[in-house]
């Protein structure tokens, strides 16, 4: 099953400075049929002014994952960490048994940002931050694990989940197969570009909620830029 959730159907709010969309229930949009997908339970679209952004808030036991789509975002948190996240590039905080950080918008230009939230497999886990740029040319073509909950999936940023959050570029007219399996589920988002996920039509920012498929063929009917987590369901 392959659920389509147009962007212009999501819940969202606008606060000036902050623009944002959800494709699940979160702060004051709340819609019952939409309470997360398995082990993710938020997935927001947020466009934050230049000079703004969130100031010094606290999170308990949740993996938060940002993927800066245009723009940058800077991070600071009470751990000592700081950084700089540019369009491409992924940072993770592991929130544990707690952390407070803040995250802004220090550019001249809007910053365009998907923030996802999966719920860890334990709590109580010491927090902890981290980033890494993930070039688009070494996705061309295929997916690439950018945060992950196993092993094996190498240079991925370490996930407390069993999940992994995968990106991928395709060009027009080309195609990636990828072995989801019927007993996980994914949700995958485009970036940038339009797809063609078993048949339906996925455009940019559009959600697409999928289960019980074993295997996603998913094919770029313009140059696209995709972000898929799969998780345990």
């Amino acid at each position: 099953m392959i659920e389509l959730r147009p962007f212009a159907k999501l819940g969202g709010a606008d606060h000036g400075w902050l623009r944002a969309k959800h494709h699940f229930s979160f702060a004051n949009y709340h819609d019952p049929a939409r309470l997360g997908w398995g082990r993710l339970l938020v997935w927001n679209d947020d466009s934050i002014a230049p000079g703004t952004g969130f100031p010094a808030h606290p999170h308990r036991d949740m993996e938060i994952i940002t993927y800066v789509r245009k723009g940058a975002i800077t991070h600071e948190d009470n751990l000592g960490n700081k950084g700089r996240t540019e369009a491409g590039d992924v940072q993770i905080m592991s929130a544990g048994t707690g952390i407070r950080h803040s995250e802004y918008n220090l550019e001249p230009d809007a910053a365009e940002i998907f923030q996802i939230w999966i719920v860890p497999e334990q709590e109580g886990e010491a927090p902890r931050w981290g980033a890494r740029p993930f070039p688009k040319g070494e996705r061309a073509g295929r997916f690439v694990a950018l945060a992950s909950g196993y092993a094996q999936d190498g240079e991925a940023l370490p996930l407390r989940a069993p999940a992994r959050v995968l990106g991928a570029t395709l060009k027009a007219g080309e195609s990636v197969v990828y072995a989801l399996g019927r007993e996980r589920l994914a949700y995958l988002v485009p970036a940038a570009g339009e797809v063609e996920i078993d048949g339906v039509a996925v455009a940019a920012r559009d959600g697409a909620a999928v289960k019980d498929v074993e295997t996603l063929t998913i094919r770029a009917l313009q140059d696209s830029e995709l972000v898929l987590v799969d998780i345990a369901s």
